[in-house]
């Protein structure tokens, strides 16, 4: 029988809540003054570039893909594999709700704008799945390749994401930024992988974290990378579509402080009361995160009857960061219901109340 590692286990669970969170603070809805349903996105980061270093907090997806690393090669050392129904379930139900809704919006015929911003939050985020499918895939032939040459195996994609950000100042072709994102994401898969085989200690915390400190310090500032760890309008390209040598450096650092933290971690998770809420975050994961969205279009949609309010349907300037933390609680209570709705719907499971 196999033991869960709770420290991964609550890694995946911040990274989760690191995204979703980083996505209700920049995905900000604007309401045209003179025709109201008329929504448009906009980033607060373009008005507010002071607040780029909080990206560099909320950008959490490296720790994501070091967690699914470890859980595939566990899965591989075990003989198990990838329970998809955990991972299709959500997204099926999300499709099923959104694919009529996209069509009863042109029905009723609203602004263009409207549907194409619900189109963008619904289905952008979900393009890491296709990401994380595309290395589960190739979990068989990185597994035995990392036997083999073991960590230093991730230095090769991490070199072809330098020679791709020699490119990004002319534009990268969209095929490129395709092929781009499952190459980036590799590094932290590999280093997850390390971790399952017991390859990759505590002390190499002591040097990924400096030095994706350092190199991060460097691309800001030697090789003028953009500040935010996600795409803002108006800067030179963005650091995650696709992933650059800058947003790669923001996964060592981060991995690299999990590992030193890890021992610590280890012993505050046996506490039940902190162990309970990241086990029942890891069981409904897929859900929260291809829900997320939903829950603050909800909000969104339903704030219209009361006009642009601060926060939710106004410019993302001046105060604005202030007021939409105002908005987080209602997010996350929204976006429990439908979890819990997700889990009470699906065959076999039943909503968990931990």
């Amino acid at each position: 029988m196999t033991t869960r590692d709770r420290t991964v286990d609550a890694l995946r669970g911040l990274a989760i809540a690191g995204v979703v969170l980083g996505h209700w603070l920049v995905s900000a809805v604007v309401s045209d003054p003179y025709q109201p349903t008329a929504l448009h996105g906009e980033s607060p980061l373009a008005h507010t570039p002071e607040f780029a270093p909080v990206t560099w907090f909320l950008q959490t997806l490296g720790p994501f893909f070091f967690a699914a690393g470890y859980a595939a090669a566990s899965r591989a050392r075990h003989g198990k594999s990838l329970r998809r129904g955990r991972l299709l379930g959500p997204v099926l139900a999300l499709a099923a709700v959104w694919l009529p809704a996209t069509f009863l919006l042109a029905a009723v015929d609203s602004p263009a704008s409207t549907r194409d911003l619900v189109r963008a939050l619904v289905t952008q985020p979900l393009w890491f799945l296709l990401v994380y499918l595309v290395l589960v895939a190739l979990t068989p032939v990185l597994r035995p390749l990392f036997v083999r040459c073991g960590p230093w195996v991730a230095v090769a994609p991490a070199a072809l994401v330098g020679l791709i950000d020699l490119s990004r100042p002319h534009g990268l072709p969209n095929w490129l930024g395709i092929v781009a994102a499952p190459v980036a994401w590799a590094v932290p898969y590999l280093l997850g992988l390390a971790l399952a085989e017991e390859r990759l200690h505590r002390r190499a915390g002591a040097v990924l974290l400096p030095l994706g400190v350092l190199a991060g310090a460097a691309l800001l500032w030697a090789a003028r990378y953009p500040a935010s760890a996600v795409g803002v309008p108006g800067d030179r390209w963005s650091n995650l579509a696709p992933p650059s040598l800058f947003t790669l450096a923001l996964a060592a650092a981060q991995v690299g402080g999990f590992l030193l933290l890890r021992p610590w971690l280890a012993r505050v998770l046996r506490h039940r009361a902190v162990w309970a809420p990241i086990s029942a975050l890891n069981r409904h994961a897929m859900a929260v995160y291809c829900w997320h969205q939903t829950a603050l279009l909800l909000v969104t949609f339903t704030g219209l009857l009361a006009g642009r309010l601060p926060g939710l349907l106004d410019e993302p300037t001046g105060d604005w960061p202030l007021h939409r933390l105002y908005w987080l609680p209602v997010f996350a209570l929204v976006l429990a219901a439908l979890t819990w709705l997700q889990a009470s719907c699906t065959p076999g499971r039943r909503p968990s109340t931990t």
